[in-house]
């Protein structure tokens, strides 16, 4: 398959977001938001600048997490699955479209200066060369796009020289004449000048070093366009006052008149002319992207997905978004529409700060992002609320507008792209299952998805490796002494995207070989009986199920998946197996400690305490080492009593066959008190509490910060809850 070149370096990214930013955000806005704030206005932009920076930091990440064609349809399509994928695709597509239409017209309010060309005609001759510019390659867009853009700064910054020593003071008294309502409401009516910031996202396939230059380049572009925004904003105000800007539609324009005279202003109308076009031409260039991954991903048909073999540009995706352009050009109200489809953008802004939480929290194996947005969760958060509030402030027109543009990607979901594809996005895999969507397949999916895995028959133990684990090796161990002489399963799970064909992932990594290696000495030295298989899914989490219920396991092992850098939910997928799966599930936290000879077992006087110390005394015996027993209660505890807990801790121990101890030790924080234990111990055993709360499974339990805190390795035991356990050692 042909793949897009990358020739883009950190200029034509910068140059690319600019022009995106920079037309009708300051060309033609700035008269029509002075209306609702007054002299303020640079504040307003300020602020809208503050509102997108969430969004720039999570576009940054995402972007070098998936540099690909498609910008945000592929990180919503990933995130969420097919049909948000499909619907913002095609949303973002059409706002971008409208939003260039709209600058194509907007520009004739400068032409109008020094021609009387007729508007539509200007504007559709102009589309055509756009149009063959992009089809005859980037490179050639891009290097008019950078001469555009630095004619742009470098005029604006001319006026702001000429005009800053003509500033009336007086202008901006009052500062706020319409109150903070009219601040606000300015915040949101500018917002869409910025909305081509993260734009350049969409074309990450064509950027060199995209890790490096595409972050870089979103928050350069970002500041200067902020810069040009707040300072030509405060010099309209200054300069031209309430008369002669309220409602002017070409203000630059009037600047260049008022601070420089005839020819200042014929040259202020030209720039207004230049960069507005080149604000349709980077819309264009960005959102034929869209189409073009869509039809690669078989969300729309494949022609559209494919690359002119000579040209090497999606040109049938270019035609298509030229064509939309035009009919908008000929037959709406433009201006309207994009008004309407900004607000579009505002919502795929706050998904796109909610797909940088999900991505973290869900811990998927691919997500490996080389930029990693600071501040998080926060700034994704208030981007959230703050694009939420913006939302709220346009009321029933942001209503109508993501309703309006979201339904062309429906129906195209529902008619064409659902029969054809089968993704479910990482909400999809991680999210909440349906004990339905297990049982009705009992027959397990594993054979469509394991069909290329020699399994042994049966296999006591399962030991599940997700390639992060700090020992597997000592994982292993564990295995083959819970196994008994019985058949040890070690399966090395690597989880892939859900576009990849799974076919595609033949070659084993430097990590699985040399657990083969390393299992192969075992099996010689130990005369272990240990099978190993590395398989590649797009579900690991449903795979592992399929695995210990196709082998008939009785124990699962894996090492903990706690909290980890960079997220701020524990998120363990272990509860949803032990709730489906009828065997037990070892987690284990290695601290580094390779020889257990002092054990502690902690007993909650529940019927889980029987299989936490069969393990335990299995282990025991294996590892040669001393089982204490030890009841931990609470000072405040007025059910205690001291004879049944010795009584119930005597016969605990009857069933037990290596040497033991046990102890009761009361404390003012149970919590405290079991983690200073555990330095005296080589390894813990204890169990997690069969009913769990919602809460607990999002953020976790007491046991989960035990596991974390504890200072020697830890064995956590969850028992299997859909069916009845089977004790595996009475």
């Amino acid at each position: 398959m042909k793949t897009l070149e990358r020739r883009l370096g950190l200029g034509s990214v910068v140059a690319i977001s600019i022009s995106s930013m920079l037309g009708s955000g300051i060309f033609v806005l700035p008269g029509l938001a002075f209306i609702l704030t007054g002299p303020s206005l640079w504040m307003a932009y300020l602020l809208s600048a503050l509102c997108v920076l969430p969004a720039a930091l999570s576009k940054s990440e995402l972007a070098t997490a998936m540099p690909t064609s498609g910008g945000t349809y592929v990180y919503l399509d990933r995130t969420f699955g097919p049909i948000v994928g499909t619907i913002s695709g095609l949303g973002l597509w059409l706002s971008l479209l409208l939003k260039s239409a709209f600058a194509l017209v907007g520009f004739g309010a400068y032409l109008s200066v020094f021609s009387k060309v007729p508007l539509q005609m200007a504007s559709l001759a102009l589309l055509s060369v756009i149009v063959l510019l992009n089809i005859l390659g980037i490179g050639k867009v891009t290097g008019a796009l950078i001469f555009v853009v630095l004619m742009s700064v470098l005029g604006l910054a001319g006026l702001g020289v000429i005009g800053v020593t003509q500033i009336d003071y007086l202008n901006f008294d009052p500062f706020l004449p319409h109150g903070i309502d009219g601040l606000v409401a300015a915040t949101g009516f500018v917002f869409v000048s910025f909305a081509g910031v993260t734009k350049v996202a969409a074309i990450a396939e064509e950027i060199k070093k995209p890790e490096r230059n595409l972050p870089k380049g979103i928050f350069l572009s970002l500041v200067i366009v902020t810069v040009i925004y707040c300072g030509v904003s405060f010099l309209l105000a200054g300069t031209l006052g309430v008369e002669g800007l309220s409602g002017n539609l070409k203000p630059i324009y009037s600047l260049g008149l008022s601070v420089g005279g005839y020819w200042i202003g014929m040259a202020a109308a030209v720039l207004g002319v230049l960069t507005m076009t080149s604000m349709a031409n980077a819309g264009i260039l960005a959102a034929s992207r869209f189409p073009f991954a869509m039809g690669r991903d078989r969300l729309l048909p494949g022609i559209i997905g494919t690359l002119d073999s000579r040209f090497l540009t999606p040109v049938v995706s270019i035609i298509l978004s030229g064509i939309i352009v035009a009919g908008s050009i000929l037959f709406f109200d433009v201006t309207k529409i994009a008004k309407l489809a900004s607000a579009f953008m505002l919502l795929i802004y706050m998904s796109e700060n909610i797909a940088v939480i999900v991505l973290r929290e869900a811990r998927m194996q691919w997500y490996k992002p080389s930029y990693r947005s600071p501040l998080y969760p926060w700034a994704q958060i208030f981007g959230i609320v703050s694009t939420l509030y913006l939302l709220t402030i346009m009321g029933l027109t942001a209503v109508t507008a993501i309703v309006a543009i979201s339904i062309p990607g429906f129906l195209i979901y529902v008619f064409y792209a659902r029969k054809r594809i089968n993704r479910k996005g990482v909400i999809g895999l991680k999210g909440v299952r349906k004990d339905s969507d297990i049982e009705k397949n009992d027959v397990y999916k594993s054979e469509q998805h394991l069909h290329f895995v020699h399994l042994p028959e049966k296999a006591s133990v399962l030991v599940a490796l997700f390639g992060k684990e700090h020992s597997q090796d000592t994982l292993i161990e564990m295995g083959r002494a819970l196994a008994d002489d019985n058949t040890v399963e070690v399966v090395h799970l690597l989880e892939v995207p859900e576009q990849t064909v799974l076919s595609d992932v033949t070659e084993d990594n430097v990590q699985v070989r040399g657990i083969r290696r390393r299992i192969r000495a075992m099996i010689q030295e130990r005369q272990a009986n240990i099978s190993f298989d590395p398989i590649a899914d797009h579900d690991i989490l449903r795979t592992t199920y399929d695995i210990s219920k196709k082998l008939d396991s009785n124990w699962l092992l894996v090492e903990w998946v706690g909290k980890t850098r960079g997220a701020f939910t524990i998120h363990n997928p272990i509860g949803w197996l032990r709730d489906h799966l009828s065997c037990n599930i070892v987690v284990f936290r290695d601290a580094g400690i390779r020889y257990f000879k002092k054990v502690l077992v902690l007993l909650d006087k529940s019927k889980n305490d029987q299989i936490v110390v069969d393990a335990a005394d299995h282990l025991a015996k294996v590892y040669g080492a001393r089982l204490h027993l030890v009841r931990v209660v609470s000072e405040n505890d007025h059910d205690y009593n001291e004879e049944l807990e010795r009584a119930y801790l005597e016969k605990v121990q009857s069933t037990i066959g290596s040497p033991s101890q046990f102890e009761i030790l009361t404390a003012k924080n149970k919590m405290k008190a079991m983690v200073s234990l555990s330095a005296d111990y080589d390894l813990m055993f204890f169990a997690q509490p069969a009913n769990q709360s919602f809460r607990n499974r999002i953020f976790g339990t007491e046991m989960d910060s035990l596991i974390a805190q504890a200072a020697c390795s830890v064995v956590n035991i969850q028992k299997g809850g859909k069916y009845k356990v089977r004790s595996l050692f009475h």
